[in-house]
């Protein structure tokens, strides 16, 4: 495991942890459970078969392809764990992903962790409760050059960075090759990689080494075993992936002979590309070495050959007993280790071998590190860098909820199910409450009032020491004050530390008597000072008890928009990070800066054949990636900050431009009138980020030799800056001079070189880009495969450049008005087009991709329909049929046809796949030769606007309709094809696009809960959010207007505060830095209090007449009175919102203040609060808002604590994790579900080589094994992965991002089946406490969450507090879903339970007769479903006429009456975990041997059909009704529609 730079990540190789032994596999005998809609939130597609062994063998014989020559236990994996003693063999993987390729593997191929003992088990939750560094965990690198040792100012960075990441389990750091500069060996993956040789099974890990495929030179990453785990097993196979898995875009680059018909679907899906060639991983077994340090026991530590001896020391400076060791090394038998060696390359390292730690004397180096290392120590547990958002750090509150690790607590609680629990949530999570308080957002953790160990350590003013105490050997001095006062000055030698006689004011360098000479800081302190002592070791103890995903660093910074009041403490190291020249990790790498651009594109050079170097390339790309936008961050803020100089000091703020630590940062403004036919400086603010988009699109096409630059655009403090790596030699040139190819002034001159055109052409297929001529000022023919204004630069390192690529896409001509062009019927119907603060309106590279499918559908359809017209005719003259047809398709491409194809399409795209295979199939079966059907070919393609003749292939010229381009007069017709396919584009966002978002709402396909992810949701479907408003006008306009009452409210808050941030934006570039706090409190007043005339409180004048005198300025201060933002008024700013509205989303606001605007639309401020703060990077203090208060505004100057930047960048994707990813879920979907596991257990490890430990994919992949262990029967197993997914959603996402949300509801439902009643209680109030704070109470996730809440109290007890929150999800779930849903009718049922349990029978009775009527109605008196029902009603009825019977015999003969007792219903936990699972869309159902066999046949038959045709397979009897889950967001955003009434999509059987 490895700290990286100040990014730290640490990379695991992924947890393969304890699955659920055989024994539970045959616990739910006899059943079958239907997760599929639990887990992906689609339609089930099959119901899952748990049965005893023997059923799941012949459903396996049934299902399995098995290749010849395997035997029948190889047809089972699923069901055979290896036995503890045997080793996974290599793992075979044929044609992964490939739907009907199935498994072949040799019995203990799949990589099973049923084969761990029971013993690692236990050491794995008592080690430290979460097994994230199971045996396993490999490791991400750094620069060989730069050891811990480097890091010289890096307390952050190395250990530093994560003073508890690293201990007794983890593994530790290894270097890494530095791709750009250290020309130290590359590392590799640490699996050796072995063609297959005609072996399946070689019996062991450890293949002869003869076999083995040399790795390179250098390090390799291994897993290494926690310490103290009996080795019972070698390594895990680290990849099961074939070798020639390569990317689509290599395959293209390589002249792929796939035609050119389907360009709209040619990124393969994962399985479409295997190769016969097999790749077997195999890794060395670990061994156990014994470690003597001076002062504590000897210990034994579990390491792996690969290891680096560094990484030891790692480990070491991690541990509890010996983390206060930085300066030491290692010896054997006497000889003293190499840092950099391997330990396989160590004479003599075997088993037992016994490592003595020697102290070696310091440098001022090691000195300065090991200070900073005693800093991170002391600070391990303190926040305040999470608060800051500095380091990489985040917070998470998972643990103030669960009271620690789950792990543990699972043992403890066991049996204590009933014991009296306090159920009663706070006053503000019940339904109904109005309160909504910010303060229990960021809970106060017991752990964080950190013990004082030392009041002050910092450098002592006597620093350097004078030249006669350098030759006694001072290094350095400190100073410190104890806990307990005393004052004291330290010497840091070379041979430690002691202390002088120096005071504050008089120097006396002499050794103290006692002196307290000591190897380590720490050492020293405890002996000057007890509590340091104490406090020390408690601290330490603490430390290592976290668990790991609370501390280790993100890839990317997540910053906090509350913080509480925190007291600034002295801080010696953070203090010198700030003055000295630490440019941002320059100290990777010894005496230069950072070479970005270098480092950026060596990363993406590397080879790419096979696994292993597809895995060390994309770790590396992203390694550097989110260092370079860390540092880009960090010079932006700099330059904003005024602390930057510029390149061109001498002109205006606006058009500077500067360099810092090799990065170059423009300003988003309209330097030298570029952009004046554009737009001015609206259009260059929104140029940068349509130019990251553009490098986003051609990083993912990832074309071999053509170059993108590093880019990242950050907005502060109302600015927005560009930061782009430099190509070499740019700065030297002229930029006429440098561009080859392309236009620097919009088109008048254009240029084009034959290796651009050659290279741009590899991305046209995929970017449906079309190679077009343009006439240059000379009316010379020119041409491009880009729009004019991508420019291509040969840089002086020899490569190719692609710059300015914000008009990748086409034009959109809805906001971009052309005289004398007429748009479709449909966007003049929506009022469009409409003019535009800018020109620069692109479509999204999504509605490109919809688009050309849709065409692709239309295509197949008409041309399929007038094949089988032919051939079923057999006429002799069908052709003027078939042209009357297409011509009027031609005139109006979107025809019924069409329209039905799309929405159908939108609705499913695996109904639009199948469709296409299906069609394709037809038109494959004539062979082509016969000319009338080449004519229906021809025809077909010009209906739907092909460029090819013959084939389908649809791409945009990114020109047309750009202002100064002219196209030559032999292109005119090709210029009116394409001028009409954009207004069909811009046709198709209007008449399809949006109806199926709205329709998706409807369905509740898409659940957003907040404006972030309403605008994922609009993006993933290629809508821009310029379309908002039109989006909010369908929804009124909804005849289902109340089921989208949710998607209206979230509408409204964002264009709201999109609005005002446009108003923010302009209002902060005129406050002066001394006046933010105040201007920014003051715009919150304005925005959000009810006060009706906030006062501004500027800042001293005479500051500001000083300023203003000034007459070469480093700032840009906008407005000549930089005061002008004191004088805004509520209504004025009001006012101003509602017109940005109108002007810029089309959409009109009933609202003068916000008080109106809260009645009007129901919006809460606090909401409205987190979305403003989360747009413009304000921190505000956590503490309760009156909002209301018409006496005193509510913000004040100290309420407004921090201003952070918001940025925007790229994200490199692991591909491969990704393609295994889909591969686990597609094996899910048929059935296989340990199959699925196995692969998505792959995909974990491959996304942890690729991201390191923490990632927004590795947090799905997490989520989603959890649910499978939880289906599986291993709830401890689901616990402690959903464990982790929660832990990381919330340092990754946000603490309250909806995610986080869901991912909290998964976790308490798994935390009710381990019978930790109380802590899955605690999590479910802390999810309903968020959802209240992110949206309110009435949103359609609610009535779930409610019924859970609803049903654990019902499970303990607590009838009252439990109908609270059941009848207010019934109340939802009928709002929501329509009275007559099967939601409801479960909903009733429910509610009568509780009823029953209370003994208010007529209560139970009348919610279960709405319930029966509703089955009755929806599913027919002789469903499953209905029949339970009505047995229900009946048995209250009998228990109803049983009290009143009871009841009358009381009142005939008083208290002498002789009363049968009553049987009242205390529910079980079992029947609550039932209705847990069936709300939460698990169901279980009996089944009977014959529909066992149906069952098989099913999955046979749609094994076979590859899964394409899932939603047209229609089985013949519904076996029961499941309830749809409303599932997690981005589970569901892909959601199909299922049936009309989506909340009960039907079993199939």
């Amino acid at each position: 495991m490895t700290l990286e730079g100040e990014s730290c990540q640490v990379t695991c190789r992924g947890q393969h942890e304890p699955e659920a032994p055989a024994s539970t596999l045959t616990q739910e005998a006899g059943r079958v459970l239907s997760v599929w809609d639990w887990w992906t939130g689609q339609p089930p597609l099959m119901a899952w078969v748990w049965v005893c062994t023997s059923c799941c063998r012949q459903m396996a014989e049934a299902v399995l392809p098995t290749p010849t020559g395997v035997g029948a236990e190889e047809r089972t994996p699923l069901l055979d764990p290896a036995p503890a003693s045997q080793s996974p063999g290599p793992s075979i993987l044929k044609g992964l992903g490939t739907p009907n390729a199935g498994f072949s593997c040799p019995p203990n191929s799949l990589i099973s962790s049923d084969s761990l003992s029971g013993e690692y088990r236990k050491v794995d939750l008592s080690a430290d409760g979460s097994s994230t560094w199971g045996p396993g965990a490999t490791r991400a690198f750094w620069p060989t050059a730069v050891l811990l040792a480097d890091l010289e100012q890096d307390a952050s960075q190395g250990e530093c960075a994560l003073p508890g990441a690293l201990r007794a389990g983890l593994a530790p750091v290894k270097p890494e090759a530095s791709q750009s500069s250290s020309p130290g060996p590359t590392s590799c993956m640490g699996a050796r990689v072995v063609a297959e040789a005609g072996m399946r099974d070689t019996g062991s890990a450890g293949a002869e080494p003869e076999n083995c495929l040399p790795c390179c030179d250098g390090c390799r990453e291994t897993p290494e075993p926690r310490r103290g785990h009996p080795l019972t097993r070698p390594e895990l196979p680290s990849v099961m992936l074939l070798n020639g898995d390569c990317p689509e875009s290599l395959k293209k680059e390589e002249g792929a002979t796939e035609p050119p018909r389907e360009n709209g679907l040619d990124e393969a899906e994962p399985g479409e590309e295997t190769t016969g060639q097999e790749v077997i991983v195999i890794q060395d077994t670990g061994f156990s070495v014994k470690i003597l340090a001076p002062g504590i026991e000897p210990f034994s530590l579990q390491v792996s050959p690969q290891e680096m001896v560094q990484e030891i020391h790692q480990v070491l400076m991690d541990r509890e007993d010996t983390c206060h060791r930085t300066c030491f090394s290692l010896h054997l038998d006497g000889n003293m280790l190499d840092h950099f060696s391997e330990l396989r390359s160590v004479e003599g390292l075997q088993e037992g071998s016994v490592l003595r730690v020697v102290e070696e004397p310091y440098t001022v180096r090691e000195a300065r590190i090991h200070v900073r290392h005693v800093r991170d120590l002391l600070k391990s547990l303190d926040p305040s860098d999470a608060f800051n958002g500095v380091d990489c750090n985040s917070l998470s509150f998972l643990s103030v909820f669960t009271d620690g690790d789950l792990g543990d607590s699972g043992k403890r609680k066991k049996g204590l199910e009933m014991d009296p629990i306090d159920c009663t949530p706070p006053e503000y999570i019940l339904p109904g409450s109005r309160e909504r308080p910010l303060c229990p957002l960021q809970p106060q953790n017991r752990d964080w009032k950190p013990l004082q160990c030392l009041k002050v350590l910092t450098m002592s003013g006597w620093n350097p020491p004078p030249g006669n105490r350098k030759m006694h050997g001072d290094l350095m001095y400190l100073f410190v004050i104890t806990a307990e006062d005393r004052q004291v000055s330290i010497t840091a030698s070379t041979r430690g530390f002691y202390l002088n006689q120096s005071t504050a004011y008089h120097f006396n360098p002499k050794p103290a008597s006692p002196r307290f000479l000591s190897h380590s800081l720490v050492e020293l302190l405890n002996q000057i000072s007890p509590t340091f002592k104490k406090n020390f070791a408690v601290l330490q103890k603490k430390r290592v008890q976290r668990h790991p995903f609370e501390r280790i660093a993100t890839p990317f910074q997540v910053y906090s928009w509350t913080a509480p009041q925190a007291e600034h403490a002295m801080d010696c190291v953070r203090a010198e990070d700030a003055y000295t020249s630490r440019l941002g990790y320059e100290e990777h790498i010894p005496g230069q800066t950072r070479d970005w651009n270098e480092e950026l594109q060596t990363t993406r050079e590397l080879p790419r054949k096979n696994l292993p170097e597809r895995l060390l390339r994309e770790r590396a790309i992203f390694k550097v990636h989110s260092d370079f936008t860390a540092a880009a961050t960090r010079g932006a803020m700099a330059v904003i900050d005024g602390n930057v100089m510029a390149i061109n000091p001498s002109e205006e703020t606006k058009m500077q431009m500067f360099i810092w630590n090799n990065i170059f940062f423009s300003l988003g403004f309209d330097v030298r009138d570029h952009y004046k036919d554009f737009g001015g400086d609206v259009a260059a603010y929104v140029a940068p980020a349509n130019d990251l988009n553009g490098v986003r699109t051609y990083n993912a096409v990832d074309v071999e030799g053509l170059y993108t630059l590093g880019t990242v655009v950050v907005d502060y403090r109302g600015y927005r800056v560009t930061a782009q790596s430099i190509i070499p030699g740019i700065l030297e040139r002229d930029q006429e001079q440098s561009v080859i190819y392309g236009s620097i002034d919009f088109g008048k001159t254009v240029v084009s070189h034959p290796r651009y055109l050659e290279l741009l052409e590899r991305t046209s297929r995929p970017l449906k880009i079309l190679r077009h001529r343009v006439l240059n000022d000379h009316d010379e023919e020119v041409e491009l495969c880009s729009s004019v204004e991508c420019k291509g630069i040969i840089g002086n390192d020899g490569r190719h450049y692609i710059l300015d690529l914000l008009r990748t896409f086409p034009p959109d001509l809805n906001f971009l008005p052309v005289p004398g062009e007429r748009l479709p019927e449909e966007c003049t119907r929506a009022g469009f087009p409409r003019t535009h603060r800018h020109k620069l309106c692109c479509l999204r590279q999504e509605l490109v991709d919809a688009f050309v499918e849709h065409r692709y559908l239309l295509f197949m359809k008409l041309a399929a329909l007038q094949l089988m017209q032919q051939k079923a005719s057999k006429m002799e003259t069908p052709t003027s049929l078939e042209n009357g047809s297409l011509s009027s398709s031609e005139s109006k491409p979107e025809d019924p046809l069409g329209s039905e194809v799309g929405s159908e399409e939108e609705g499913s795209s695996a109904s639009g796949l199948a469709r296409v295979k299906e069609l394709a199939e037809t038109i494959a079966s004539d062979d082509g030769t016969d000319p009338r059907s080449q004519e229906v070919i021809r025809n077909a393609c010009k209906a739907v606007g092909s460029i090819s003749s013959t084939a389908f292939d649809v791409r945009f010229n990114p020109d047309i309709f750009s202002p100064g381009v002219r196209f030559p007069e032999s292109c005119q017709e090709e210029v009116r094809d394409q001028k009409q396919l954009l207004k069909d584009a811009a046709a198709f966002l209007l008449s399809c696009q949006i109806p199926s978002l709205v329709k998706d709402c409807t369905d509740h396909v898409v659940l957003p809960m907040d404006g972030a992810t309403l605008s994922e949701v609009m993006r993933q479907r290629g809508i821009n959010m310029r379309y908002l408003g039109k989006v909010l006008d369908l929804v009124l306009r909804s005849p289902a207007r109340d089921q989208l009452d949710h998607i209206y409210k979230i509408g409204i808050g964002e264009l709201i505060t999109r609005s005002a941030k446009h108003i923010f934006k302009t209002y902060l570039q005129g406050v002066e830095l001394s006046g933010l706090s105040a201007a920014i409190s003051h715009f919150l007043n304005c925005f959000l209090s009810s006060y009706p005339n906030p006062v501004a409180h500027l800042p001293a004048d005479e500051l500001i007449s000083k300023k203003r005198n000034r007459r070469r300025r480093n700032r840009p201060l906008g407005a000549t009175d930089n005061t002008a933002w004191a004088v805004m008024t509520p209504q004025e700013l009001w006012k101003n919102i509602c017109q940005e509205a109108k002007n810029y989303f089309d959409f009109s606001l009933e609202c003068e203040t916000v008080d109106q605007a809260v009645e009007t639309y129901s919006l809460q401020k606090i909401t409205l609060l987190r979305e403003i703060s989360l747009k413009t990077g304000i921190q505000i203090l956590l503490k309760e808002y009156s909002f209301d208060s018409r006496h005193k505004p509510a913000f004040t100057e100290e309420d407004v604590l921090n201003i952070f930047p918001v940025v925007k960048h790229v994200n490199p994707k692991a591909s491969d994790a990704f393609h295994f990813f889909q591969s686990g879920q597609a094996k899910v979907q048929q059935g296989f579900l340990k199959e699925g596991c196995e692969l998505i257990n792959e995909a974990l490890n491959l996304f942890n080589n690729v991201y390191g430990a923490m990632h927004v994919e590795i947090c799905a992949c997490l989520r989603l094994l959890a649910r499978l262990h939880y289906i599986m029967g291993d709830y401890a197993e689901a616990l402690s992965n959903q464990q982790k997914a929660v832990l990381m959603s919330e340092r990754v996402m946000g603490i309250e991002h909806p995610n986080t949300i869901q991912e909290y509801m998964h976790l308490a439902l798994y935390c009710f089946a381990s019978s930790q009643l109380s802590t899955a209680l605690n999590l479910l109030y802390r999810a309903r406490y968020l959802t209240l704070l992110v949206f309110g109470e009435d949103h359609p996730e609610m009535a779930l969450l409610d019924n859970n809440i609803g049903l654990v109290l019902h499970g303990v007890m607590e009838y009252d507090l439990s109908l609270r929150f059941l009848e207010n999800a019934l109340a939802v779930s009928t709002k929501y879903h329509g009275p007559k849903s099967l939601k409801v009718a479960l909903s009733h049922h429910l509610v009568a339970r509780v009823y029953e349990s209370k003994a208010e029978f007529r209560s139970a009775l009348q919610h279960e007769k709405e319930g029966y009527t509703i089955y009755k109605t929806q599913l027919g008196e002789d469903h499953e479903k209905t029949k339970e029902s009505s047995e229900y009603l009946k048995c209250l009825t009998q228990q109803a006429v049983a009290l009143q019977r009871t009841m009358n015999e009381i009142y005939r003969n008083g208290s002498s009456a002789n009363i049968p007792p009553l049987k009242f219903t205390a529910p079980s936990m079992a029947s609550v975990l039932e209705q847990l699972n069936v709300i939460n869309g698990i169901l279980f159902i009996p089944l009977s041997q014959k529909d066992l066999e149906n069952l098989k046949a099913e999955v046979a038959r749609r094994h076979q059909l590859q899964e394409a045709s899932k939603s047209r397979d229609k089985a013949e009897e519904p076996m029961a009704t499941e309830p749809e889950p409303a599932g997690a967001l981005e589970d569901a955003v892909s959601r199909p529609q299922a049936t009309k009434d989506p909340p009960s999509s039907s079993l199939q059987g």
